[in-house]
């Protein structure tokens, strides 16, 4: 780096207490840090999949420890661009995405946390003003140098991933099946012609993916032969949309019991699918759907492993505004909505059951008697009257069920 001056011993010695500090981030700095780097217009792209939510926080950590571990190492010497694996892994995606450079902009974005929170740390270690201002000087230059650095190598990264991306077999069929989800016109006949992939019967799309940056990858293929096991047998189209997912399309209907047998065997993955509709416009309309049920996943923090646009359909419309959402389910449940699991639960089920108690019992596997006792605790706990807003308090426990709870 040119015209680097190095800091006197006095400042070397400060700013590696300080990275010491850095190198255990408390949470609130990583949570506006991710809060920043996700939020916007802009970034709505990238905030919305949860494979790239992940990466970016994922990178986010990654570039905090290594300036901080540098500047331990090496106090006040200028810190090379963090070239590891997160950042790499986040190249790729982005640009499978279809997404360019200016993605990385939310760096630059962050960087501004990052100096807010190391000059609270640098105001902690000296009240010497003379040794402050250096610090600073010396710091503060780093920390942009750095992010500057690094997000030019990601940059290089994505474009040698864009240019590997556009030769062999997966670049023809990520090709062709982005321009039949852009309803760009190409006939049936050459399309199902150049992926091997029918498109006249029923269609399911899914997006399997995983959070797990140490998963193995494999396991998504696996999860692609299993939909389409569980469905009929006849071969799944699988796209590599990232490094961590594939959509998927089967011809026919996957039995969700077969599939979540499947998933117990593929601990890494989750799979979010689509609606069942034939033709080329419901290969378009189910992959779609299965967009929308992966982002709801991501949207409410929910843990849940499998979900099918068809039990969540509701749930995505009433959570587009996830504030909003929030004070209904507030609203509308009062105390329940804090109440044990089996609390909420057993109201839900009791509901979807027609009011029904002996099938909720049984659909729960308890006692038809524990049943009437947990649904009394939660009569007591509703502010207002089952029987008088039954609907707004099944949608409000269908929100819960899927949200991850705190």
């Amino acid at each position: 780096m040119p015209l680097w001056k190095a800091p006197s011993p006095r400042v070397r010695e400060l700013i590696r207490q300080g990275a010491e500090i850095a190198l255990d981030p408390r949470p609130e700095w990583l949570a506006e840090l991710d809060a920043v780097t996700l939020s916007g217009q802009a970034k709505q792209q990238v905030a919305a999949d949860p494979v790239l939510a992940a990466g970016t926080r994922r990178t986010n950590r990654s570039n905090l420890l290594f300036w901080a571990a540098s500047n331990i190492r090496a106090p006040g010497e200028p810190v090379p661009a963090n070239e590891g694996d997160a950042p790499l892994a986040i190249a790729r995606d982005l640009v499978r995405r279809g997404l360019d450079e200016s993605a990385l902009d939310s760096y630059r974005v962050g960087q501004s946390v990052a100096v807010r929170v190391w000059t609270q740390i640098a105001c902690s270690l000296t009240t010497d003003a003379d040794e402050l201002r250096e610090l600073l000087d010396v710091s503060l230059r780093s920390i942009s140098a750095f992010v500057d650095d690094t997000v030019a190598a990601i940059a290089a990264r994505m474009r040698i991933e864009r240019g590997e991306l556009t030769r062999g077999t997966h670049a023809e069929r990520r090709e062709i099946v982005t321009l039949l989800l852009d309803g760009a016109p190409i006939t049936a006949q050459r399309a199902q012609a150049r992926l091997g992939y029918a498109l006249e019967p029923i269609h399911t799309a899914a997006v399997a993916w995983t959070d797990d940056p140490d998963a193995d990858l494999h396991q998504l293929d696996r999860a692609a032969d299993a939909l389409a096991s569980t469905a009929g047998g006849t071969a799944p189209l699988s796209v590599i949309a990232s490094a961590a997912t594939r959509w998927v399309w089967v011809h026919g209907r996957p039995d969700a019991v077969h599939v979540q047998a499947a998933l117990d065997q593929l601990a890494d993955v989750r799979i979010a699918l689509g609606s069942s509709a034939p033709g080329v416009d419901g290969f378009r309309r189910s992959h779609l759907d299965a967009l929308t049920t992966q982002r709801m996943l991501a949207r409410l923090n929910s843990t849940q492993r499998l979900a099918s646009y068809d039990e969540v359909e509701l749930v995505a419309l009433l959570t587009q505004d996830p504030e909003h959402a929030d004070r209904f389910v507030k609203r509308v449940l009062g105390d329940l909505a804090t109440a044990p699991a089996e609390i909420t639960e057993a109201v839900r089920v009791f509901i979807a059951e027609q009011c029904n108690a002996s099938r909720a019992a049984a659909r729960l596997f308890t006692h038809r008697n524990t049943l009437l006792r947990r649904l009394t605790r939660a009569y007591e706990l509703l502010p207002l009257p089952l029987a008088a807003h039954t609907l707004d308090v099944a949608a409000a426990l269908e929100v819960l069920h899927w949200r991850g709870r705190d």
